[in-house]
């Protein structure tokens, strides 16, 4: 699918406290995690509550309201806080494969479809209740769900085609959205980025632009007197605009599609296996009172089946700013 589903509604759950939630989502990223992880927990709840609630689970958005990862800090360079593995069968330490972890509070917006949203408030309280309890008893990228502070309770509202701004900032202050910060994709940034390197660079790539925009680049520039080298300052060259993150957006194939149960050491046998790699892109964090729409921060699953690409799409960057 390569646009935002059809849909009739959103869930809020709000102000959910996660504990050890995955902070190493891809081989080269660290921090929030991955919007893949929060799309596959999409589907698991629908899963899961479809039987009782009806709900078809169309897209979802993630606002942090805070988020403290794991990680001693010396410095500039910071160490994850690893756990102490029990000793193998020879009494040594076994070897450790590092996990990075993070304490958050985020609240999930899913976009859903159903039968009878725009009908009885009480059978949408209802509908919430269950989907909430459901939520509780599974893990959010990996980590633990806190009980939920005393506040607001969640929501299933119907939403109007023609009222989507209104009605999206009512919902940020009427569920305690705000403040709280935004995970968007910003493709078009990466876009532009490529476009300016290849005009000196011809020979630059997409991952040239990734790097470019995930740092702090400087230059030296010498000044001259007499001919001869006086000075050298360092200037920086570029200064970022924004909360600029990269961020893994789905996977790429490897290979060709196995059948069940022909791959050895395969998580599920009942499931074809394909060897994937992970793809990147470029995100914006923005403060939740900042956006328009609530279709400016739903991310959905999108599926070429030619190439062999499973991601995660946004749409904020196809919106004229």
């Amino acid at each position: 699918m390569n646009r935002l589903p059809d849909f009739s509604g959103f869930l809020v759950i709000p102000h959910l406290r996660v504990q050890n939630a995955n902070a190493i989502s891809a081989p080269l990223t660290w921090g929030f995690p991955s919007m893949t992880a929060f799309v596959g927990l999409m589907w698991a709840l629908e899963r899961k509550t479809f039987a009782t609630c009806g709900l078809a689970f169309q897209a979802v958005g993630v606002i942090c309201h805070a988020f403290e990862p794991q990680v001693s800090r010396g410095g500039y360079v910071r160490t994850f806080c690893l756990s102490r593995n029990p000793v193998n069968s020879k009494g040594e330490t076994a070897a450790i494969v590092e996990e990075g972890r993070a304490h958050m509070e985020i609240s999930l917006i899913f976009a859903v479809d159903g039968q009878g949203i725009n009908q009885a408030d009480e059978e949408n309280k209802r509908r919430a209740k269950i989907i909430e309890d459901a939520l509780s008893t599974m893990r959010v990228a990996g980590g633990s769900i806190l009980p939920r502070r005393t506040g607001t309770a969640p929501c299933l509202e119907f939403i109007d085609p023609d009222k989507q701004s209104e009605q999206f900032r009512k919902l940020r202050y009427a569920s305690r959205l705000v403040p709280g910060y935004v995970l968007v994709s910003r493709q078009d940034i990466l876009d532009s980025r490529l476009e300016e390197l290849r005009a000196v660079n011809s020979d630059a790539s997409k991952l040239d632009a990734l790097l470019d925009l995930c740092r702090l680049n400087w230059m030296a520039e010498q000044e001259k007197k007499d001919g001869e080298v006086a000075k050298i300052t360092w200037k920086q060259t570029r200064i970022k605009k924004g909360w600029i993150v990269p961020i893994p957006v789905g996977y790429a194939a490897l290979s060709s599609i196995h059948d069940a149960g022909t791959v050895k050491n395969a998580r599920d046998e009942n499931t074809p296996f394909r060897f994937v790699e992970s793809i990147y892109s470029v995100g914006e964090w923005k403060g939740a009172h900042r956006l328009r729409s609530i279709r400016e921060l739903l991310w959905y699953a999108h599926y070429d089946e030619q190439i062999g690409l499973y991601m995660c799409r946004n749409d904020y960057h196809y919106q004229k700013l």
